[in-house]
């Protein structure tokens, strides 16, 4: 008899180490960071910590031995015995033990883990724009050129080496524009920099990254070259992007929420495109703008997306806002559905990206890059307090507890943007245009006052009525 082929991801076939859905008793995490998550974890009630290498629970508990009645989920080592890796319901972890891990585990029905098996084919720099480029091509075909326009968001943009001599040729055709070259794996600010002339990259490309004559040098580190947005929107001089937070439950069908809560990162230096070697002048990173000699630590270089929003609304009216934040959510939208078809879909697995947009003169939204990892280190008291309600509420879109209805379209500062189709808001939610408009609206609201405990009772009330019924 054949063997049945086990996929790597799914729920063992024993049914014995099939817990079922939660909400009886208490939920066991793992968590590999050390930072805001790990507060809101411990503090959650009904959740307890897994001992493990990356756990803070003392030693002495660690190596205890239960009794027998609480073995189950155990493994043995020499006289001790410890929670096995499976023995957890809600893991958030790296990258890189996904990595290494994923193709070798079976997660059982109950549990949830951080990233999809290849979620950098949207967080790695260069993948992230081969699969627009393909996604808009196909839209050009199918749905002809006027909407693969709505596509128009990310700056012209070429993979190296590969694509070297494609690159030039266009280079040779726009000579004196700025191009900014980046790493595609990387991250916080690490390698990037400015250039405008070919010779500026010379020494460069002769290094690490020339073509591989030596078959045992390692591969060269692939970079992408873009066009500087050379207009990008100022505030008080100084350069900004947005960070906006994006959950995703579900790649098929796709399902996709909206964190209310972000914040404008502004560089420390006021702009101007004379000095293209100064990272403080063209480069928003907090890693690379808290180096900065006048950085201020408390006040982090930082607005939240509501005072941006407030601000813009009165500069440049609600009208044109409105619309600059719905090319947001295109821009959310189409980047997920580039990749939605090669994703490891998984339904024990769940993506919180952190996207980084610009906004140039014009109020045009452009899409720098989309963080797999986006950070959870909190600089601030106000920082603090935005990480902690939004990894709070992804819990709560997660309801591993099962107390909601499964229906809610908002949960804390999550709305959900998307399920299998765009979402329409509802009539009596806030933010809604200024001409009170009754064509139908995106469920997003982006930058918008939310109550966010008072909204969660309510919804959780709600909720307990239509379960008793």
């Amino acid at each position: 008899m054949s063997k049945v082929a086990r996929i790597p991801g799914y729920q063992s076939k024993n049914p014995k180490q099939n817990r079922g859905i939660i909400g009886d008793r208490e939920i066991r995490f793992k968590c590999s960071l050390q930072n805001v998550i790990l507060d809101v974890l411990r503090g959650r009630p009904g959740w307890t910590e897994v001992p493990g290498p990356n756990s803070q629970v003392p030693a002495a508990q660690q190596g205890t031995r239960p009794s027998n009645h609480q073995t189950s989920g155990l493994t043995q080592t020499g006289n001790q015995s410890r929670p096995s890796d499976g023995d957890w319901d809600f893991y958030w972890c790296d990258r890189e033990w996904l990595h290494q891990n994923y193709d070798t585990m079976f997660l059982h029905e109950h549990q949830k883990i951080l990233h999809f098996r290849n979620h950098y084919e949207l967080t790695r720099k260069n993948l992230m724009v081969k699969n627009l480029k393909r996604l808009r091509k196909q839209t050009e075909r199918e749905q002809g050129k006027t909407e693969a326009q709505s596509f128009d968001f990310y700056p012209t943009t070429y993979e190296l080496p590969s694509e070297y001599h494609i690159f030039v040729e266009e280079f040779k055709k726009n000579l004196g524009i700025i191009w900014i070259m980046k790493p595609a794996a990387k991250s916080q600010g690490k390698g990037i920099f400015l250039f405008r002339r070919l010779k500026d990259i010379t020494d460069w490309k002769k290094g690490e990254y020339q073509p591989l004559s030596d078959q045992t040098r390692d591969v060269p580190e692939t970079y992408v070259v873009q066009r500087y947005i050379e207009n990008p929107l100022l505030i008080g001089g100084r350069k900004f992007d947005v960070r906006v937070y994006v959950l995703v439950c579900s790649y098929n069908p796709l399902k996709v929420w909206l964190y209310r809560g972000g914040f404008a990162r502004f560089s420390n230096t006021r702009f101007s495109l004379d000095s293209i070697e100064d990272t403080y002048v063209h480069l928003t990173n907090v890693a690379v703008q808290k180096n900065a000699p006048d950085y201020d630590p408390e006040k982090g270089c930082k607005w939240s997306t509501q005072q941006l929003r407030k601000y813009l609304a009165a500069k440049h009216g609600v009208d044109k806002v409105q619309k600059m934040f719905k090319a947001i959510d295109n821009i959310i939208i189409k980047s997920l559905q580039s990749v939605q078809k090669i994703i490891i879909n998984d339904k024990h697995c769940f993506e919180m990206y952190g996207y980084d947009v610009l906004l140039d003169d014009d109020l045009k939204p452009w899409l720098i890059e989309i963080n797999a990892s986006p950070s959870l280190t909190a600089s601030g008291k106000e920082d603090y307090d935005l990480k902690f309600g939004l990894i709070s509420d992804l819990l709560n879109v997660l309801d591993l507890e099962n107390r909601l209805t499964g229906k809610e379209k908002r949960i804390g500062g999550w709305d959900l943007l998307w399920d299998d189709g765009p979402i329409v808001a509802d009539d009596n939610m806030d933010c809604t245009p200024a001409n009170g408009s009754a064509v139908s609206t995106p469920n997003s609201y982006l930058g918008c006052f939310n109550d966010r405990k008072k909204q969660l009772r309510e919804i959780y009330l709600t909720a307990q009525s239509v379960k008793k019924s």
